[in-house]
């Protein structure tokens, strides 16, 4: 605030060539972030655009169960590896303490995920990607994902969660034409997955 007021009519005065010139900049450096932004979010490496919907946490539950048990191709330390087709619904269930299930994707296909939570908050943290976001109880959170390289991902929670966070770690598995999943994962059991038929809602994982 100054201490004297300003000379009468300094409103009428017109602008020197400094102050011109950092109007001039100032605008400049406004549209270039506002386009900036836009061309980021398009060209960008960032976190994928996704929605969200409300769901009940029981009848995501049993449309995990039917994804688990429609496409389930074994099972890796009691945990269900499942094979569904490009271009499908993947559902992706957080609990405490595990990510389920454990998914095969072909490399270069679209899918549409569909991740929720049974019981608290959680954070979705897919490694080497750098993809962040939180995933909330009650909430099912869509989004379109193709993997463009082969190998093993890590989906980390990077929420705490309880005394066994450190323990919740998921696979997604990524592999080209020609590949098998158990170049990454080793020997799976092919056996009867009870996790799928079982049906109970149990949202503490144990």
């Amino acid at each position: 605030m100054a201490l004297l007021p300003p000379p009468e009519n300094w409103d009428k005065e017109k602008p020197s060539k400094d102050e011109k010139t950092w109007v001039y900049i100032a605008l400049f450096s406004c549209f270039f972030m506002f386009f900036w932004m836009i061309g980021w979010h398009i060209f960008g490496k960032q976190n994928t655009s996704f929605v969200s919907y409300k769901v009940n946490p029981m009848e995501f539950f049993q449309l995990h169960s039917s994804f688990v048990e429609k496409y389930k191709i074994g099972e890796k330390n009691g945990v269900p590896v499942v094979k569904p087709p490009p271009e499908s619904d993947v559902i992706l269930l957080a609990r405490m303490w595990s990510w389920s299930p454990i998914l095969v994707l072909e490399k270069d296909k679209w899918y549409t995920f569909h991740i929720s939570s049974l019981d608290l908050q959680h954070g979705f943290s897919l490694q080497p990607v750098n993809m962040n976001f939180q995933v909330v109880p009650g909430y099912d959170h869509v989004l379109k994902f193709k993997p463009t390289k082969e190998g093993e991902y890590s989906i980390i929670c990077n929420e705490f969660c309880g005394i066994g966070h450190h323990l919740m770690i998921g696979k997604i598995i990524v592999i080209a034409d020609g590949e098998t999943p158990e170049k990454y994962l080793g020997e799976i059991k092919t056996e009867k997955n009870d996790f799928a038929e079982k049906g109970d809602f149990n949202p503490s994982g144990k």
